[in-house]
This record gives C-alpha cells, structure tokens and sequence, in this order.
C-alpha cells in the first residue's frame, strides 16, 4: 500500500423496486465491510461530493475506510489531494488484473482513509471487458479477499450505466442515491432503480437500496420542497432525515484537494455529512442481521 405540488411524477412505480431480500448491515459482532455503491446515471447531482465526503466522516468516526473511485473522470482521486495523472496502479489496473488491490490503494493521511484511484485509464476498462468471461465480477473478486480490513468500502460510480457501474453494483451491498429534488432527478431514479432490480435478479440477489439522499437542497425554492415531500411520502424510511444543502465551502473543498470537514468543519456541508454518516450507522446497528 502507498501512502499519501401534486406531483405528476410516476413515483407509485418506484416503490417495488425498493423492496429487498435481506439486509446485510456491518454491526459491532462482524468486522467483514459494508460495501455501499453511491451511484446516479444522472451527473451533478453530488455523487462524487457525497462519497468523498461520507468516506471522510466515517472515518473522523473511527470507521475503517476504502473509498473506490471507478469513475474514468477521477474526480474522488482528485478531491482526496491526489494527482490522477501521477499515480503508478489504479482502479483499470485493479479491474483488467494487472496489479493487485495493495497495489493499488493509496492511503490518504489527512482523511485517514484507504483510497483505489481511477484516471482517464478507466475508460478502456469497458472495451478491454466486453469479451472477457466473468466481466461483472472483476470488481467484486478484487474487494472480497479485503473486506475483512475495512469497516465500510464506498465505491464512486460514474454517471452512467455502464459495465463499471455493474461492476460496481455486483460487488455492493446496498446502493445509496444522491439526488437532487428537480424533475430530471426524479426521472433518472427511475431508470436506476430498473437497473438496480435487474442486478438483483441476475448478478447480486443481496443488493438494496441502502437510501436516498437529498444534494443541493435550497429550502427557498417551492419545486425543491415539492419533491422532497412526495420523496418521503412514496419512499419513507428509505430517503434520510439528512439533507445537504447547497453550500459555497463544500463546493470549494475538492480544488483543495480536501473533504468539507477538513476544509471548513463549521460549515454547513461538512456538518450535513456528519450526520448523515451518524444516520447511516444508527441505521445500521438498529437491524439485527450480520454479514455472512
């Protein structure tokens, strides 16, 4: 390892979808990690601000974290402080079997959390898998053997639904879905949410939806307040009490290479993630089942 209004929206046709066999929650009696796909096909929402940010609160908890960036734009690497351009193994390499997981992760010192790096390397990853067997497990078969070192694994999907995000969503436990509480949003989960049901039925029959998240919220604006009433009224329990809302030092913190709580830890957007990594493991200890 090295270091460094009445809705019009559709909503009754989501809800099935986020019915799931069996939770599969870390707890205090089992050391194997959670992994948690933060996936949306829709860009912009906050997914990568979302992962860097959670990643970096759990581990201000004393949570074990490997933070995977399977997003050929890097965008995570690059707002954990590190150049994408300079790494020597990364999330390709991980994916097309040419180097090992320990060589690969990066430890970030200031966040206190494990790292898989991806650049623009990633993008032949997809071509380079359409004709090998087994395609869908690469991911999965790399993040097994480790789960034991880690308390959470946070993948970075792209905003796509690619073979990376398939990938991605074969090896998780759950997925966890930022959003943002505008029309084109509510029309993109549905799409994630089909996908999410047809990994479930062919690849991953343990995969959940772990929550929804509301990103860039603005309490001022009537549209916003709208969707996220007919959010919690349709999803209940599934979408969290937690809102991020829209926030100058949160959208600062990656040029520094830096998570909002370390960037400004009094700020609105550090604190939002803090609680909801505080939710999500209240969330967790409060089911009884254990990873197998």
């Amino acid at each position: 390892m090295r270091r460094l209004r009445n809705s019009y929206w559709p909503l009754d046709l989501f809800a099935p979808m986020l019915s799931s066999p069996v939770s599969r929650p870390f707890t205090a009696r089992n050391f194997m990690a959670k992994i948690i796909a933060m996936t949306n096909q829709k860009g912009g929402v906050g997914k990568t601000t979302s992962a860097v940010n959670l990643g970096a609160s759990f581990a201000a908890m004393k949570r074990r974290i490997l933070l995977v960036d399977l997003d050929p734009q890097g965008n995570a690497t690059m707002g954990c402080g590190v150049d994408k351009r300079g790494v020597s193994h990364s999330a390709y390499d991980l994916l097309m079997n040419e180097a090992k997981l320990d060589e690969v992760v990066i430890h970030v010192e200031h966040s206190h959390f494990d790292l898989v790096p991806s650049n623009a390397d990633l993008t032949g990853a997809e071509v380079a898998l359409l004709d090998e067997l087994g395609r869908e497990l690469r991911l999965k078969n790399a993040l097994d053997p480790v789960r034991d070192n880690y308390d959470y694994i946070i993948i970075d999907c792209p905003p796509a639904l690619s073979m990376l995000t398939v990938n991605a969503l074969t090896a998780a436990d759950s997925v966890l879905i930022p959003m943002q509480c505008e029309y084109y949003a509510l029309e993109g989960l549905s799409a994630l949410l089909e996908t999410v049901d047809k990994i479930r039925k062919i690849l991953n029959p343990k995969l959940e939806v772990e929550g929804l998240l509301r990103t860039m919220f603005d309490a001022r604006n009537n549209l916003s307040n709208q969707v996220s009433q007919q959010l919690t009224r349709h999803f209940g329990a599934k979408v969290y009490s937690t809102v991020v809302p829209r926030n100058v030092r949160l959208a600062e913190a990656p040029s520094h290479g830096l998570p909002a709580l370390l960037y400004d830890k009094n700020s609105s957007g550090a604190l939002a993630y803090l609680a909801l990594a505080g939710e999500v493991l209240r969330r967790d200890r409060a089911r009884p089942e254990i990873l197998q």
